[in-house]
């Protein structure tokens, strides 16, 4: 875990490399980068789901059509 010290050592470091004005333009890049990550992985996993429940949809009507075609050579 980070303590206070290492912190501010770090936070200094920020302000020495890329100066004040700079702070908020790398802010802004991070976020909108972490917005786009997310943006991204939302969208993998909500198509992941959906090929998931085509194929769950297919397995049930293959299913379906193998007990129906049981029960038509029985009768």
């Amino acid at each position: 875990m980070i303590g206070h010290t290492e912190l501010i050592l770090i936070v200094l470091v920020v302000f020495l490399l890329f100066g004040a004005k700079r702070i908020p333009e790398l802010a802004k890049a991070l976020g909108k980068a972490s917005h786009d990550f997310k943006k991204a992985k939302d969208g993998l996993l909500n198509e992941t789901e959906e090929m998931m429940n085509a194929a769950e949809k297919k397995a049930e009507s293959g299913d379906n059509v193998k007990k129906n075609g049981t029960n038509a050579e029985q009768d």
